[in-house]
């Protein structure tokens, strides 16, 4: 199940680092411009923003990955945790703030389903 589990946060990840390509380098290419859809125009206003929060959805992916690879389990879930809470927060929030419930489903439910998967596999202390 552990197993299971860093699958799910190593998906979380890679979703988050395309993110990244979609919101630095995509945002006024056809691919961003369908993604979000956007029209040119307004993805060049707000072309700025985009890479912005691109950046912080790499960092998201980052710390994922640094607890995948951290050594010590007990840390490394936390850190796990911690990564997956903020990806969901972000998630949920962009869902109810845009009104968008597409986010809630790609950003939001994966991270959630990662969290509940790891912390049912956790070794159990006494």
């Amino acid at each position: 199940m552990t197993m299971v589990g860093n699958a799910l946060v190593a998906l979380v990840a890679l979703l988050h680092f395309y993110f990244l390509v979609l919101e630095m380098f995509l945002w006024t290419k056809p691919a961003g411009l369908a993604a979000f859809n956007n029209t040119l125009e307004k993805a060049q206003d707000m072309a700025v923003l985009a890479a912005n929060q691109g950046l912080y959805n790499g960092f998201l992916g980052a710390g994922l990955i640094f607890g995948l690879l951290y050594p010590a389990a007990g840390p490394a879930l936390h850190i796990k945790t911690f990564f997956l809470v903020c990806v969901f927060v972000a998630g949920a929030y962009g869902a109810y703030s845009t009104g968008a419930m597409k986010i809630l489903a790609i950003q939001a439910l994966p991270a959630f389903i990662a969290l509940l998967v790891l912390w049912m596999a956790r070794p159990q202390t006494a």
